[in-house]
């Protein structure tokens, strides 16, 4: 009999969940799911990304649970609000009011009895230009083919690979040169909001780690709609495309299970 709590079962470094505990994992996403469609309600013209990320820590400590972004390394808040050429890491602000047209790419994450849900969406600001909406969908689109490869006995850039090439189809048939970026990826993430393995969003299949049930990801792509080359900003956190292109962001948090993939933070009930 194992009598090792699964918290200190590893493969390869990474951590192994009983079901029990994805399904603790799973009402984590929850609360993350709910306060992403609070803040998503709530984005619109005139609205600052200060006043969602007060609605954000309102939803998340409403459920009983932590925000795991607010003094992360010293991260201010409890959201990421990342605006237009801001690709990720954007810190909330009173004075970033939101105009028609933007795009907003809002990342979450709470923590509920020490399991920890992390998820990302782009919001459409009001009517935004049909470019926006493609690099958006394609983006999206990336991150459900690597969420379809997290699967029993697949490797880990199996995932990177399908995110690549769904990026890559949904270029073609744009007709847009999309920018993928390489600096910044998912990870594996359970009683820790970042731990192993790093996930790279491009990648040859076949190559790290053998993915096992139990095993948790979150699977998070970031396009541009042009170059793929970034620059962090002096405030030691948002990151922006060099060529001042548009960006966008989606994330889930996903477990590996026997069954096929588990997406832990969709909405209640889905």
């Amino acid at each position: 009999m194992n009598l090792v709590p699964s918290v200190l079962r590893r493969h390869r470094g990474i951590e192994i969940k009983t079901p029990g505990e994805l399904d603790a994992m799973r009402a984590a996403g929850i609360v993350v799911a709910r306060t992403l469609a609070a803040v998503a309600e709530a984005a619109k013209p005139g609205v600052s990304t200060g006043d969602l990320d007060e609605i954000a820590e309102q939803t998340i400590r409403a459920a009983g649970a932590v925000p795991s972004f607010k003094g992360y390394h010293g991260f201010p808040a409890s959201i990421c609000a990342s605006v237009n050429e801001q690709v990720v890491h954007g810190i909330p602000a009173k004075t970033t009011v939101l105009a028609e047209g933007d795009l907003l790419s809002v990342d979450c994450g709470a923590i509920l009895d020490g399991w920890h849900g992390d998820s990302a969406v782009t919001l459409a600001i009001g009517t935004v230009s049909a470019a926006d909406q493609a690099l958006s969908a394609a983006t999206r689109a990336a991150m459900l083919a690597g969420i379809e490869a997290a699967v029993p006995g697949a490797r880990l850039t199996d995932i990177s690979h399908a995110v690549q090439s769904s990026a890559e189809t949904s270029a073609a048939a744009d007709g847009i040169d999309y920018g993928q970026i390489v600096e910044y990826g998912g990870h594996g993430i359970g009683t820790e909001m970042h731990m192993e393995p790093f996930l790279p969003n491009v990648g040859k299949p076949g190559k790290g780690p053998k993915l096992k049930p139990g095993m948790a990801l979150a699977i998070e792509p970031m396009l541009t709609g042009g170059s793929a080359e970034t620059v962090e900003l002096e405030d030691g956190w948002t990151v922006v495309t060099a060529d001042g292109s548009r960006a966008a962001h989606w994330e889930h948090t996903v477990a590996v299970t026997d069954d096929g993939p588990r997406v832990l933070t969709l909405p209640e009930g889905s």
